[in-house]
């Protein structure tokens, strides 16, 4: 189950101090029984599947069909800061996005447990055209979209 928050102004990962406010989406992933490996905390795999929720929650927030033509992953990186172990209260995820080029993106993710940085991670995402099986340019549409979850402004292409 995945509760969305919206955006919200939030320190970087890397600092507290107010002048490095962020603009951020926040969604909350409630971790599964079945998310734990033999060691008692929730197995790295899961971080995934949390990212994807999260990661599909940030578009449908402000979906109009903007990305529509398509998007695929193409690079997975993930952190592992601290084992997290189940317990009913759900993640606190944070996404952002950066560096914008001609047809990908990257997705970034601070996953909390509770007020605690248990990991960072990342997400290319390249957009794609299925019918012609290739990579395609971010529409200026696409781009004024990414915009508003950037850390920094966005130069149009």
């Amino acid at each position: 189950m995945l509760k969305l928050l919206g955006r919200i102004r939030s320190p970087t990962a890397n600092s507290l101090a107010t002048e490095d406010l962020v603009a951020r989406f926040v969604a909350r992933c409630a971790m599964r029984w079945s998310d734990m490996d033999a060691y008692g905390h929730i197995n790295n795999t899961a971080y995934l599947s949390y990212m994807e929720q999260a990661r599909v929650s940030m578009f449908i927030d402000r979906y109009d069909s903007t990305f529509a033509k398509g998007t695929v992953v193409s690079h997975h990186e993930i952190s592992y800061l601290k084992p997290v172990v189940y317990h009913p209260e759900p993640l606190r995820l944070e996404l952002w996005v950066d560096q914008l080029r001609g047809a990908s993106f990257r997705v970034n993710y601070a996953v909390f447990d509770g007020d605690v940085l248990a990991a960072r991670a990342a997400t290319n995402l390249v957009t794609f055209d299925f019918a012609a099986s290739r990579p395609r340019r971010l529409t200026a549409e696409e781009r004024l979209v990414l915009a508003d979850y950037a850390d920094d402004p966005v130069v149009p292409a």
